[in-house]
């Protein structure tokens, strides 16, 4: 009985040792420009740049997630093309503040 025991125990060690080798697939999950967190919705610099990069790849750019992420100065340039979109506005009112006139 006791070999029995030892046996599973041994058995179930063994199994949890290769499963804890299996590589973690940890991707940041946006929707719309927000991420889940915790259950929640929030609006992170990572999930905004992701839909900057989505609508400028609809108007027709060739603009990756990860450049717009890396390069400040083509994230204002994209966002000079496409900042009038609703869904990338408050993103590029960040980029690229409105400079009007000053009185």
């Amino acid at each position: 009985m006791l070999n029995f025991h030892v046996g599973r125990l041994l058995a179930t060690t063994v199994i949890m040792s290769f499963a804890s080798l299996a590589p973690a697939h940890a991707k940041i999950a946006c929707e719309d420009g927000f991420q889940r967190v915790q259950g929640n919705w929030l609006a992170t610099p990572y999930c905004q740049d992701a839909l900057l990069g989505k609508v400028a790849r609809q108007y027709g750019m060739k603009a990756s997630d990860a450049h717009i992420r890396n390069n400040p100065n083509f994230k204002r340039h994209v966002c000079r093309l496409v900042g009038q979109d609703i869904r990338v506005r408050s993103t590029c009112l960040e980029a690229n503040p409105y400079r009007g006139r000053g009185f």
